[in-house]
Formats: structure tokens, sequence, C-alpha cells
């Protein structure tokens, strides 16, 4: 099989999946259609391009590699952004409609009818990136303070980018799972809204909303295709992204959809270890994964009632294959389209790769050359520094 990475490690656990139709209940089809219908007006709305890598394709030995890129998404470069934004604009349109006494449309908050009122809800976050630039663009659209929160790791071109949109960005020195906690309590003690892509006990409308935006991303997919793909690459982090597609794969090809495959770091495997054990366990993050975005400890339950019925199985990436795949899309096989893409966005092309250089593992997850895989190219270059200095071959791992 193919050599374009760097021999690998692949931990793989095959799920056992439950009955259920939470791909239905938990995300609903209205929510999708209310999702589609309010984001497609937006200003500068665009379906993002679904991608064909022929040679790759022929090289690795499968019969089609499709890659949806997220990199021009509403020019904040990754698919958060018709998450984090809609979240929001649905927050302020509950609080709004509960304080006047009146039922107030998405229509008007996007139009800005009730700016004076959305200016007196302070909306919050914890993030890795993208979503909290996701959220601070949809507050500046939307006319409400926003405050944004850190970890150590996360970059400044990351944390610049949210300021630029207006957010006041507080850095901790802890990991994500403490900037979740600290945003949380801050919002409590302040009448402050979480705009959050993770669900916990009580809090579930704001994670709803999020997974519910993602459906814009999943009907451009199906306007693509005349028929199912046989299999899906998804990335992990929290499960959010996961399961909004998985839904909305579920919904539109019911049992002809395609085989799931949940990809993680090795460094941050939440997903993999609620897989191995049945239900949704967390993760102890000793070491920050280069893919920022998927640094994250603790699955959404939300996401996991989707994923526990969904997702065949569960796979691992080690560090040392993903610079060198983020510098495959930058300079691609010959016919193939240039990507420049952030190193959260090549997870599941790294590890389509990398099982194809694995016969076994290849076989244990019918992979084989009529296989037509999708993969979500989840953002573009997102920090310029970064992406350079893993183009110039700086960043090893």
């Amino acid at each position: 099989m193919s050599d374009l990475l760097p021999p690998a490690k692949i931990a793989h656990i095959a799920a056992t999946m439950r009955d259920g139709d939470a791909a239905f209940h938990v995300i609903s089809p209205e929510d999708f259609a209310n999702s589609r219908a309010e984001i497609t007006q937006w200003e500068g709305y665009a379906p993002t391009p679904l991608v064909s890598f022929a040679s790759l394709a022929k090289e690795i030995g499968v019969g089609e590699v499709l890659y949806k890129d997220e990199g021009s998404r509403f020019g904040l470069g990754s698919f958060k952004a018709l998450g984090g934004s809609y979240a929001a604009q649905r927050v302020l349109q509950r609080q709004i409609s509960e304080k006047l006494g009146q039922e107030v449309t998405l229509a008007d908050i996007r139009n800005g009818i009730y700016k004076e009122e959305a200016a007196r809800i302070t909306l919050v976050s914890a993030t890795d990136g993208n979503h909290g630039r996701s959220l601070a663009w949809g507050c500046q659209r939307f006319g409400a303070p926003c405050r944004i929160y850190i970890h150590a790791e996360v970059s400044e071109g990351r944390a610049k980018a949210m300021r630029d949109l207006g957010a006041e960005v507080i850095r901790i020195r802890g990991g994500y799972d403490e900037s979740v906690l600290l945003a949380k309590k801050e919002a409590e003690e302040n009448d402050w809204f979480v705009v959050s892509d993770t669900s916990w006990l009580g809090y579930s409308e704001p994670p709803r909303d999020v997974m519910a935006g993602y459906g814009v991303m999943t009907q451009e997919i199906f306007d693509a295709l005349d028929h199912a793909p046989s299999h899906v690459f998804l990335q992990g982090g929290v499960g959010g992204l996961a399961a909004g597609v998985i839904a909305g794969l579920r919904q539109h090809w019911g049992k002809e959809g395609p085989r799931v495959i949940i990809v993680e770091p090795e460094l941050a495997a939440c997903l993999f270890e609620s897989g191995r054990n049945g239900e949704v366990t967390n993760f102890a993050i000793e070491e920050e994964t280069l893919m920022a975005g998927l640094s994250c400890g603790e699955p959404s339950g939300m996401a996991w009632e989707i994923l526990a019925e969904e997702a065949s199985d569960f796979l691992t990436i080690p560090e040392g294959i993903v610079a060198p795949t983020v510098r495959l899309l930058a300079r691609p096989l010959e016919g193939d389209a240039t990507i420049e893409a952030g190193e959260s966005a090549v997870a599941g092309l790294a590890a389509l790769i990398a099982v194809r250089q694995d016969a076994e593992l290849s076989d244990k997850l019918g992979l084989d050359a009529r296989s037509r895989v999708l993969l979500i190219g989840s953002e573009g270059v997102t920090d310029p520094a970064i992406f350079e200095q893993i183009m110039q071959g700086k960043v090893a791992v």
C-alpha cells in the first residue's frame, strides 16, 4: 500500500452499537430544516466545495476520496461558523422573546430589530479556537457582548482572531476542560449565557442548535452526491461535529448511509474510551495534541447518544502523521486539488491513508478498491503561523 505518510500505529475498537433512534430525536429533521432556512439567508452564505481526490484514491487503493473543504465558510475558516453563530442567534431569540413577552423571530435578530435588547445579553463560551471565533462573529453580527475562555495552549493567533471580532478573551492556566468549568461558573455568577457545543445535565438547547447548524453542511453534501458513500471518517473532539453529521446522514440515507468511523488524536481519546466502555468516559489529557480543535477530554453527553447507536468503529492516530498530511494536501499528487488545511481538518484523511497501509485493519473496516470515502475538512488555515511552521517542516509531530 501507499507510503504517503510515515508508518503509524492506529488503535482500533469495533463498537457494540446500541439500538435506537437518537439520530432522529436528539436532532430532529425540523431542527435541521430550521437551521438551513435561517443560515442560508445570512450575508455571505455560499456552499463550500466537495472535492474528489482521484489521484490520491488511486494511490491508496480505494474507489473515491471525497473531501468537504470548510476552509472558506463565511470567511471564518471553519465549519464551526455554522454552529456557534446559529446557537448564539437562537439564545438571543429565546431570551429576548422571554423578556418582551412576545415571539421574536430569527429574522428579527438577524436584521437587528432588537439590537438594544441584545446588547444587554452577554454570551460566553470556552474554546480551542474555532467555536469561539464563530461565537464572536455571531455576537458581532447580532449585537451581543461576547466573552471567550481559552486554555494555556491556544495559540495567540487564534486568540487575536477572536479579539478582532470584538470578543473579550480570557486565558486560563489549565486545559480545555478547565476553561469550560470557568466559563460555566462565571456565567452563573453574572447572569450571562453559555453557548457551548458540549452538553451536560440540564443544558442541552445550545449544543443541539450548534449541531443543527451543521445540517447546512450535510445538505450541501447531499446536493452534490447522487448516492451514499460507503464510509465516512469523522473527527472526534467532544463529538458534536460527528453527531451532527451522522444524524444528517442517517435522516437522509437511512440504512443505506455510510459506515461511520470516528477518529481522534491518541492524546485526546475521550470518544475512543467511551466506545471501549460503552458509556461516556472522560480522558485525562496529559499532553496537548497538534490538532488543537480535537483536544477535548470530556465528551458531550448529547452527542454520545447518537454516536453510541451509529458509530461502528473508533480509531486513534499518532501525532507524527498530522503535519505530513497537512503538507500532502497543500502539495498534492498530480491532478488533485491543492487544499490549505488546518491541523484538525486532516484527522480523517490521515487515518484513512494510515489504515490503507495496514491490510488487516483495512479488512476490519471493510475498505477496498470499491470504497467511496467521505471526509470532512473541518477547517482551513486558522493560524497562519502554525501552518507556515508545518509547511517548513519545523513541526515534527
